[in-house]
């Protein structure tokens, strides 16, 4: 699985799932997420220091939608703190099964994604949830400059 995670809100943007962790797998959550937010020029996207995040296709989709790319520094986990403790949330929300297909893996990946965004409560948002604390921090123009 993979996921892209807005830091100011803590909303996953865009997620994928493959059997393998190839480029195709993190290009396919990027491209859900550029659809979804159409990011203005100069956004930062920030990743760990994956083969898939450096590879020629990867960057070449960041360059055109004019987004500027940070890596974590090699060997240091808390550059990424974010994500890894956005999936030691998932780890420990949902539960750890063998699917039957790859279908019901995405169905029930998808059902959590949306829960995780609309649903949940977040402490660190003031108890409110990613979709709740965007609608929010646009309704009173309060945002991250």
């Amino acid at each position: 699985m993979s996921t892209l995670l807005d830091l100011f809100s803590l909303r996953i943007l865009g997620w994928s799932y493959q059997q393998t962790m190839d480029e195709d797998l993190v290009i396919e959550s990027l491209q859900k997420a550029i659809g979804l937010r159409q990011p203005p020029e100069g956004m930062i996207h920030h990743t760990d220091r994956g083969g898939q995040y450096a590879s020629k296709k990867y960057r070449a989709i960041l360059r055109r939608a004019s987004m500027r790319q940070s890596m974590s520094a090699a060997d240091n986990c808390c550059d990424n703190a974010f994500m890894e403790s956005c999936f030691g949330t998932i780890k420990t929300e949902l539960p750890l099964e063998d699917y039957a297909t790859d279908s019901e893996a995405i169905r029930e990946l998808g059902s959590y994604v949306n829960y995780y965004s609309v649903e949940r409560l977040h402490s660190s948002l003031g108890y409110v949830t990613p979709c709740e604390f965007e609608t929010f921090s646009t309704t009173n123009q309060y945002t991250q400059k």
